[in-house]
């Protein structure tokens, strides 16, 4: 989307809730574009048309982890922290103070936090397929045998999840557990962020994230992963049901992937990468070449 179209929406939308956007800086502008208001400490985060409810409900979530106890990015001080501008919600968060990425041992200790919460009402059970079928319908780069394989490899998967195993008790998860979706301060407070999909379901969903940045693509030594393992006091990869995840997470990063390369070619090698892993053409786990995306 255009980068002009989409500061302008910043700064309509601050100026409609009283902000100075004279500043306006960007961090990210991808999926949901992100910008800064370094004079009011503000974060300006802008969602795609039709994500209405989603933004509220990341707001929503936000307060709730707050008032629970569990470090998180916050909604701005404001009257109003939520608004529509041009159809794309928009919605206005404190910035973070001094951080880094979070430790897999920092990540696991704020996990098992959040796992400990009583969920909210508001809460949903987890969708481990939400938008699936659209990214993958949005892969005009893939071919159409592996786009028929994609949709087939994905019904195997629904039906699998019906079946599933049980293991811990279900509860808050944070949905989408990665490095860079937790960060530490300079003070040592590890917080979560992007809390878009946080619902409620099984706690192995979140450490799942973790275990394949070591078993599926081999981004992490084995003594990394002992020490997220060992910090949280639960090894996923021992449990039965832990196949089932690990496959639904590498599907799922691999149709993020074919929709980013229908977007912009340049992603293609890496969407067709995935997809030949999953098919088995690449040889057994750990697969090498995945690479992280924007």
């Amino acid at each position: 989307m255009n980068h002009e179209y989409l500061e302008a929406i910043a700064r309509a939308a601050s100026a409609a809730v009283g902000l100075d956007a004279a500043d306006l800086e960007p961090i990210k502008v991808a999926e949901n574009a992100i910008y800064r208001l370094p004079s009011s400490a503000i974060v300006v985060r802008i969602a795609k048309p039709g994500q209405e409810a989603a933004a509220e409900r990341e707001l929503s979530i936000a307060g709730w982890l707050r008032d629970s106890g569990v470090p998180a990015v916050e909604p701005a001080d404001l009257t109003t922290t939520f608004v529509i501008q041009s159809d794309h919600p928009v919605t206005f968060w404190k910035e973070l103070p001094e951080h880094r990425d979070a430790t897999a041992p920092e990540i696991a200790h704020a996990l098992r936090k959040l796992h400990e919460l009583e969920p909210a009402e508001f809460l949903t059970d987890i969708d481990p397929f939400v938008r699936l079928d659209q990214r993958i319908d949005a892969a005009s780069t893939t071919s159409p045998e592996d786009r028929r394989w994609l949709r087939g490899h994905l019904a195997a998967l629904r039906e699998r999840w019906v079946d599933r195993i049980d293991g811990m008790r279900w509860g808050p998860v944070h949905g989408d557990a990665w490095e860079g979706n937790a960060v530490t301060t300079s003070e040592g407070t590890t917080l979560f962020l992007d809390l878009e999909r946080t619902s409620i379901g099984p706690p192995e969903w979140d450490l799942t994230s973790t275990a394949i940045k070591r078993s599926s693509f081999g981004w992490i030594a084995r003594e990394q992963y002992v020490g997220f393992a060992q910090a949280y006091g639960h090894d996923v990869e021992t449990w039965p049901g832990f196949p089932l995840l690990r496959d639904i997470r590498e599907m799922r990063m691999t149709c993020m992937a074919v929709q980013a390369a229908g977007r912009d070619s340049t992603r293609a090698l890496q969407a067709r990468l995935r997809v030949d892993s999953l098919r088995g053409r690449r040889g057994p786990r750990p697969w090498s070449g995945w690479e992280a995306m924007p």
